[in-house]
């Protein structure tokens, strides 16, 4: 389960070193986006210490590492500095087709960035030639700019793609991340764009403050009410079996086995 992946720039050894006080289920040293392009050489020189550090430190969750686009020079300098190093994976920016999975050869797991047209279009394919242990993530800043819109607070403008990045993931029982929210001071947007987020289907967030890490594991799990509910309705259905009835009305639903499988879903999440 990853209902939470935080990131870290990786020339500010302070914001990664504190992963270890935190509690998301996955963390990522970013040497993209994150990291300025006159620090991404010293970034990628300390990354072998703070990689030990963190080890030392016993992190709670897996440690990835964000390269830059492998298909050019300073990507491929991240994935040469990177083979050696104890972390679990591997994130991979603006994937736009399957051939740039297939150039990875590090063990591991990957996490397929889909954030351009190219990759939204390809989302399918890039999913069927993912391997085991991959998950695919929505960038929607990127992809906004690739296409032309403007990033908007309901988010309609992005709607489609993030949906199929989803659909992609979903063909292939991949895990699907859900895209960043910028705006790290708006508790009400992240909130409300994580809830989006789990109603379309996505299993977690990726995030950019502790804050957001603590918001993205209350959005992304069960709540007490949804339990409690999958509990009375999967006894109902018991019941319901045993007395060799369909179909039948529940507290005012009509239930059949795909609410009962989704109830089954819920209860198996936290367990």
């Amino acid at each position: 389960m990853m209902r939470s992946l935080l990131f870290a720039p990786a020339n500010r050894d302070k914001f990664v070193l504190n992963f270890l006080k935190l509690d998301a289920d996955a963390y990522c040293i970013d040497l993209e986006d994150g990291t300025p392009a006159a620090e991404k050489d010293s970034a990628r020189a300390g990354l072998p210490s703070l990689v030990a550090r963190l080890r030392e430190g016993k992190l709670s969750g897996p440690l990835l590492v964000r390269v830059n686009d492998p298909s050019g020079e300073i990507g491929r300098k991240d994935l040469a500095a990177v083979r050696s190093l104890a972390i679990d994976g591997l994130m991979i920016p603006k994937v736009s087709a399957p051939d740039d999975l297939r150039r990875i050869d590090r063990a591991g797991m990957l996490v397929a960035l889909i954030e351009t047209v190219q990759g939204v279009a390809n989302a399918r394919a890039i999913a069927e030639a993912a391997r085991q242990g991959t998950a695919l993530a929505f960038g929607a800043e990127d992809f906004a700019t690739d296409i032309g819109g403007r990033r908007t607070p309901g988010g309609n403008e992005v709607l489609y793609a993030r949906s199929q990045v989803l659909l992609a993931a979903k063909l292939h029982d991949l895990p699907a991340l859900d895209q960043v929210v910028v705006e790290i001071r708006d508790d009400a947007r992240f909130d409300a764009d994580a809830r989006a987020g789990r109603d379309l289907g996505y299993d977690g967030k990726m995030c950019l403050t502790p804050k957001q890490v603590a918001q993205a594991n209350t959005a992304f799990a069960p709540s007490a009410d949804e339990l409690e509910f999958a509990r009375r309705l999967i006894a109902a259905f018991e019941d319901a079996e045993r007395r060799s009835l369909g179909a039948f009305d529940f507290e005012g639903r009509m239930v059949d086995e795909p609410l009962v499988k989704r109830a089954r879903r819920i209860l198996a999440s936290v367990r």
